[in-house]
């Protein structure tokens, strides 16, 4: 990818390194990984309805029948995780592994705290209330990461508590290439713009407001991001970028994340939600109109949502 990179001269199955491919799934990115030559692991698992077009990728890199040794997830957001369903039939002996504050998201136990469609001021926010928001029940499909960093079945990288964006949002690194996977922790596109988000334009910025209920976290996690100097880093939502102009972009992001990233006002800047092994704990309460901000989006969230589910 370029700095120049955007949607119309970057396909939807793109390369990114070597052995790693990320798929754009209509506003969402997954990634797959190879580890050998006849073995590859799947990192996170796109939208709803979404499993058919999974699978058919995957076939097209490594062969038909050929099923992951593990899918590893960044965090259980519907966007992520949405494919599972199917791809747990597809492929009934593969393992799936998350962060363990992930795992109530994952069992079936707790729901996130609900999105805030007031903040980030376009689209993608404004939608944000009509996204599915009942948690998964993956029952013993679903392990917790092991403790000491190690990603099964993907030697060679390492998972890092990336929290904010989600309770136990993760990243996975690549030590010897510097290549870094960083799920919703930071974004390469304004994720909260449906323009935006249609483009593709490569830009730095922080996690999707509308589903960050922890900013002091996320503010930690991108300065330890930032602190890795990734030579590439491939993102939940937008293009990847690479050298120089992502170091900087990001080192940037992380020393200015109150003005850059987090929102004037919004249900989660003050007071965030908290959680813990169970799910989620406490919510803080609504103090601002949310009607009329919902009254704004809810006409343009109903031909946009149709308008980007239509999208490649």
């Amino acid at each position: 990818m370029t700095a120049s990179a955007n949607r119309a001269n970057t396909p939807a199955l793109f390369p990114v390194v070597d052995g790693l491919w990320g798929l754009r799934n209509v506003f969402v990115n997954l990634y797959y990984v190879r580890t050998s030559p006849t073995s590859w692991v799947l990192i996170d698992a796109g939208l709803p309805g979404s499993g058919p077009k999974l699978v058919h990728e995957a076939a097209l890199l490594f062969g038909a029948d050929v099923p992951p040794t593990a899918i590893l997830l960044t965090h259980g957001h519907f966007d992520h995780v949405g494919a599972l369903g199917h791809l747990l039939q597809v492929w009934p002996e593969v393992p799936v592994y998350a962060h363990a504050l992930e795992l109530p998201y994952l069992k079936g136990l707790s729901a996130y705290p609900p999105p805030d469609p007031t903040v980030g001021g376009g689209l993608m926010a404004a939608m944000s209330f009509l996204y599915p928001k009942q948690p998964l029940d993956l029952g013993p499909r679903v392990h917790t990461l092991p403790a000491d960093g190690s990603c099964p079945h993907l030697p060679g990288w390492r998972w890092l508590a990336t929290p904010g964006h989600s309770p136990g949002h993760v990243s996975f690194f690549q030590e010897a290439s510097r290549v870094l996977v960083a799920g919703d922790a930071f974004v390469t596109v304004r994720a909260e713009s449906g323009l935006a988000t249609l483009a593709q334009k490569q830009e730095v910025h922080g996690p999707p407001a509308y589903f960050t209920p922890d900013w002091p976290q996320a503010s930690r996690s991108v300065s330890l991001l930032a602190a890795l100097q990734p030579t590439v880093a491939a993102t939940g939502h937008g293009i990847p970028m690479r050298g120089s102009e992502l170091r900087q972009a990001l080192v940037n992001l992380a020393e200015h994340f109150a003005e850059q990233a987090v929102p004037r006002h919004g249900r989660y800047v003050n007071t965030p939600a908290e959680a813990d092994e169970t799910g989620i704990t406490y919510v803080p309460p609504v103090h601002f109109p949310v009607v009329p901000a919902l009254a704004l989006g809810v006409g343009l969230a109903v031909a946009g949502s149709v308008y980007l589910l239509r999208r490649r």
